[in-house]
């Protein structure tokens, strides 16, 4: 989309709304997250477009062109150009604010700011905005998650299995780890309880299948997958040939290491093969 007129859109920046990928801060599932945006969980997805107009005003447009969108952020991940222009038959939605935090601001227009409510809707009027990253709550808990798969071996790397983790902490197949020096209080202990029932949730996915989203794998090195998976009040990042990294609403800015014990393996495996993957 150019500028050329005021009511045209300085694209920003644009990302994908789909089962298999979507912004985690929306939500802890694909439906979830179009709820949060007003907009059906169709399978297909939609495109999330960033900009402003040629006030400065922010908006997100919703688009049916997941292929137009996937393409630019390739491009861009890249550091190709790529002129980013949905068909106007293709836009779904165009939502007052954005749902994210964008650092960059189009050249020649006013800084970003929230869109005046339009003649009649001053009641109804909601602005997207992104959380406020100084409390700790569900969207602080997804992004957590998504930064410790984006850095794993830097969070790998923190981790000595030696020192941290116990035959104890493995029970039941939690491996949950303790930070070295600290001691359980009792098998399994309080600090392993939040694991166990992560766990059990977890595993009741399998037999009970979450909304789509809830459970999502990425390509890792070799032959491993990177998973995603989250429920009410926690979330799980792992490789399917490592540890897991647990966060809790809970347990505000804490990580929980989760060792392979016995049973994490397979758990991790199960989970894996009803996750829903990124097109190929």
């Amino acid at each position: 989309m150019t500028a050329d007129e005021d009511d045209a859109l300085y694209v920003l920046t644009a990302v994908l709304l789909t089962p298999a990928q979507f912004p985690s801060v929306l939500g802890d599932d694909y439906p979830e997250a179009c709820s949060v945006l007003g907009l059906e969980p169709f399978a297909e997805g939609y495109g999330l477009v960033l900009g402003q107009d040629g006030a400065g005003a922010r908006w997100t447009v919703a688009t049916e062109d997941v292929t137009l969108v996937a393409c630019a952020v390739a491009a861009w991940d890249c550091g190709m150009e790529y002129d980013l222009s949905p068909d106007e038959r293709s836009v779904t939605a165009v939502l007052p604010g954005w749902p994210l935090a964008v650092a960059v601001a189009a050249p020649g227009v006013p800084a970003p700011h929230d869109p005046p409510p339009e003649p009649g809707t001053e009641g109804e009027w909601k602005v997207l905005a992104p959380p406020d990253t100084r409390e700790w709550g569900p969207a602080q808990r997804r992004m957590g998650a998504d930064e410790i798969a984006l850095q794993w071996a830097a969070w790998r790397e923190r981790i000595d299995d030696a020192a941290v983790f116990s035959d104890a902490d493995a029970e039941a197949g939690s491996g949950a780890a303790r930070p070295a020096g600290e001691e359980a209080d009792g098998p399994p202990g309080p600090a392993a309880s939040p694991v166990q029932r992560v766990m059990r949730e977890m595993r009741a996915y399998l037999d009970d299948p979450p909304p789509p989203g809830r459970v999502r794998s990425a390509f890792a090195s070799g032959d491993a997958r990177t998973l995603r998976c989250d429920g009410p009040g926690w979330s799980m990042v792992a490789r399917t040939d490592d540890i897991a990294f647990l966060l809790l609403d809970d347990e505000p800015g804490e990580v929980v290491p989760v060792g392979r014990g016995p049973g994490l393996p397979t758990l991790l495996s199960a989970l894996d093969g009803i996750a829903v993957r990124p097109a190929a």
